[in-house]
């Protein structure tokens, strides 16, 4: 009777321990991702800027919790991938990623669950920003801490979160987590890695990148670019929607984020992101603005697409009419935000930068240009290519919409 008793109860425990290991709630993904943006986002990091302390902190304490998750290290040192960028002098020349020679050091940080899988699924968000914010910051005065907690705090607690839901989960795929350093400069982290991988990019099924996730709106709306790159990738997504998120979807995989380097090792990609707001590349970028549950919603979202997927065979690639490509060169600008989140006709404005012709011309977010000297504007390439029509000193008119009223400006650029 006592045996049987102790079986019991042993087999007891062992449901508990199983049913434990299997299920993260909302709410602990909740508190990990507050506590990974508040750490992330301190001013005790100084903006995580490439080649400072403050980057190494934070590389640190990814690294740290990639070991406390039991992920195995992939880097070249343990978790991390350092590398060495020597910036040009010209501006009509790249800056050098490499390893030898003199320059600035950042560290990617990579993580591996082994799950004996034939492919592995590469699951990564940049951890770097500005700094004090003297190069890309929009923000006029002094030079003071850029905090970057939408910018990429919020990305990165998102990876970290995935592998954690994910390594308790069973998979017939490998995942390999990924942080990069050095975005902000002009994807070297990512370049870097893709061009110099710890795995076998030949058995990487597709990769996933979060950039700025943290600031969804009340419409729950989540832009997802790179769809185009594989036929298997709007079913999945539209199947995975049990949230009821509104999806903007665009399918080229080039983009300014780090999915753009793997895209062009011709992996499939997806880049998620919840929209520019008034606050980028700002020193108010703080981690008291993030939309943790919006947040939570995201990483829950990423979480199905990937069980969606975990049947298919390895994901056929596409290469997309890279809007990069085709883009129109202006020189000119209104100095407004785009609404990237916008899905209407026109171009919705996000924000309007203080002594700008918009500005100027009266223009407030909200509104919604339509027309810009002839040429009618139904979304963002057709308001690209009717700004490069245009010169330094010209004057047009701008016309849009405030709520039901059209209204027009005189604009100077």
């Amino acid at each position: 009777m006592k045996n049987i008793i102790r079986l019991t109860l042993t087999l007891t425990s062992l449901f508990i321990f199983v049913g434990c290991t299997d299920f993260t709630t909302d709410k602990e993904v909740l508190a990990g991702l507050k506590a990974d943006v508040t750490f992330l986002a301190d001013d005790a990091l100084e903006g995580r800027a490439i080649g400072t302390p403050g980057e190494e902190k934070a590389a640190k304490y990814i690294a740290d919790a990639f070991e406390a998750i039991g992920l195995s290290p992939k880097g070249t040192e343990g978790y991390f991938q350092p590398f060495t960028v020597k910036k040009s002098t010209s501006p009509h020349e790249q800056a050098v990623v490499g390893t030898d020679g003199e320059g600035v050091t950042g560290r990617n940080v990579a993580g591996l669950i082994d799950n004996g899988g034939e492919h592995t699924i590469i699951i990564g968000a940049h951890f770097d920003h500005l700094g004090y914010g003297s190069e890309g910051s929009l923000f006029r005065g002094e030079p003071t801490i850029h905090n970057g907690a939408d910018d990429n705090a919020s990305g990165t607690a998102a990876v970290i979160q995935l592998a954690k839901i994910l390594k308790a989960k069973k998979s017939n795929y490998n995942f390999l987590f990924l942080a990069f350093s050095g975005e902000e400069n002009g994807l070297w982290g990512s370049n870097y890695f893709s061009k110099n991988s710890t795995v076998d990019l030949a058995d990487v099924n597709y990769m996933i990148n979060m950039d700025m996730v943290g600031r969804m709106n009340d419409e729950k709306t989540l832009a997802i670019n790179g769809v185009g790159t594989s036929p298997s990738w709007d079913i999945s997504l539209n199947a995975a929607n049990s949230d009821s998120l509104k999806l903007v979807k665009s399918e080229s995989g080039v983009g300014p984020s780090d999915h753009t380097s793997f895209y062009l090792q011709d992996l499939p990609v997806l880049h998620f992101f919840t929209g520019q707001h008034e606050d980028y590349h700002k020193p108010t970028d703080d981690a008291d603005k993030i939309n943790y549950e919006g947040l939570v919603l995201v990483v829950r979202y990423i979480e199905r697409v990937v069980e969606e997927l975990n049947s298919e065979e390895k994901l056929a690639f596409i290469k997309t009419q890279d809007s990069s490509g085709d883009s129109p060169r202006f020189t000119v600008s209104l100095g407004v935000v785009p609404d990237y989140l916008y899905d209407g006709s026109g171009m919705r404005i996000d924000g309007v930068s203080d002594g700008k012709p918009a500005a100027i011309a009266g223009m407030k977010k909200g509104d919604i240009v339509v027309k810009l000297g002839d040429s009618t504007i139904v979304d963002m390439m057709s308001y690209m290519r009717a700004l490069s029509g245009f010169a330094a000193g010209q004057q047009t008119v701008v016309e849009y919409k405030r709520g039901d009223e059209l209204k027009a400006s005189q604009v100077k650029f």
